[in-house]
């Protein structure tokens, strides 16, 4: 009987802790399976511009193309972007994006449509890889969705530069991170690229673009960031590149009032022009075609939050653009003053209306590269 009940009591004591074990296991299993974040995640983005446009140039359409015959339309109904958007959580480090344009589809949409499809990988703060088909980081305008720009649309050296691999949706892969030198906050991106532009089925020469950026914040307070782009590479075995420099700032004039502001400087060999051009009608040197070009945005918001209005924007972008400055300097200024109702938080709703002010020193009939005055009225709805 005793020796029973002593072997009773050591198989209680042997198997204790394991019960225990066993209990505790579960309840922290229990634990981490509430707290635990499910994968993947998804995120549905959409956004809709659409306009009213009317020309108010002489015989010039409301895409800025002059006609010298007369027939052309100066006024028009548009949809500017229609895009369906998906973000991909598969893991806390790991995310795709997918973004299409579905406007692309009234005219032919070879090369078109597909906008960002990509897939990053987030190691830490120091650095994150990214690769596919994005936007590389080389100016304010590549860091900024197209719908909370403060104005109409991107400027006219965002697209120059898009055209020649720098700018705008290029394929590639980049390297992007974040930290301090001493007390200033920094960030920079590297990027290797195609330089095609988007939605190209493969590079269309051997050469690769490269492209860097750094970015100091200055002002913590007052948001004031500078930042200094800098590229080179080669296309179809000719050296190229591309510099520019930028600054940002925010100021909070009072309770309801900010006032922002953007410059920005970008100069850079203009391949594209070089090599659309006739051998014979093109001097031997690439270097001789250069574009570069300045704006200035700036922005005054008044908070109004009265029943759905949430805010009043005014702003008026000035721009100088010249696409071939050393070999045939033809400077287009343009001035884009625009007044904006904001419905909701971060334009969920917006509403603008201005004009976008052409002026170019030389006018070439029959063709886009004319003068003129276009009024816009834009309906944009995100989400």
């Amino acid at each position: 009987m005793k020796k029973t009940l002593l072997l009773r009591i050591i198989l209680i004591l042997f198997l204790q802790p394991f019960f225990l074990n066993a209990q505790t296991t579960e309840v922290k299993s229990t634990s981490d399976s509430e707290s635990e974040v499910k994968y993947p995640q998804f995120q549905f983005k959409g956004l809709l511009q659409a306009r009213y446009l009317e020309s108010f140039g002489d015989n010039v359409d409301v895409l800025g193309t002059h006609h010298s015959t007369g027939d052309v339309t100066q006024s028009s109904f548009d949809i500017k972007r229609m895009r369906v958007g998906l973000n991909t959580k598969l893991s806390e480090a790991t995310e795709v994006v997918i973004l299409v344009n579905l406007a692309d589809f009234k005219s032919d949409p070879k090369g078109k449509v597909l906008e960002n499809a990509y897939g990053k990988y987030t190691f830490n703060k120091y650095i994150a890889l990214t690769g596919g088909q994005f936007r590389p980081a080389f100016g304010i305008e590549e860091l900024v969705p197209v719908d909370i720009i403060k104005s109409f649309d991107f400027s006219n050296q965002y697209y120059e530069f898009g055209k020649n691999g720098w700018t705008s949706f290029q394929i590639g892969a980049s390297a992007t991170g974040a930290f301090d030198i001493g007390k200033i906050p920094f960030n920079y991106a590297f990027s290797v690229l195609n330089g095609n532009g988007k939605d190209v089925e493969m590079d269309k020469d051997n050469g690769k673009q490269y492209s860097s950026r750094v970015v100091f914040e200055l002002s913590k307070k007052h948001k004031i960031n500078l930042g200094l782009n800098g590229g080179i590479g080669k296309v179809f075995k000719e050296k190229v590149f591309a510099v520019g420099a930028d600054v940002t700032s925010n100021f909070q004039l009072a309770d309801k009032f900010s006032f922002d502001l953007q410059i920005e400087y970008k100069q850079g060999t203009n391949h594209n022009l070089y090599f659309s051009l006739p051998v014979d009608n093109r001097t031997p040197n690439v270097d001789d075609y250069q574009m570069r070009g300045v704006y200035f945005l700036p922005n005054l918001r008044y908070v109004v939050n009265y029943q759905k209005l949430t805010a009043l924007e005014f702003s008026c972008r000035y721009e100088t653009f010249d696409p071939n400055y050393k070999i045939a300097s033809n400077v287009r200024q343009t001035y884009t003053p625009m007044i904006s109702l904001e419905f909701g938080k971060a334009y969920t709703g917006r509403i603008e209306a201005g004009f976008q002010i052409d002026n170019y020193d030389h006018d070439i009939p029959d063709t886009s590269t004319y003068s003129n005055n276009l009024f816009l009225i834009q309906l944009q709805l995100r989400l």
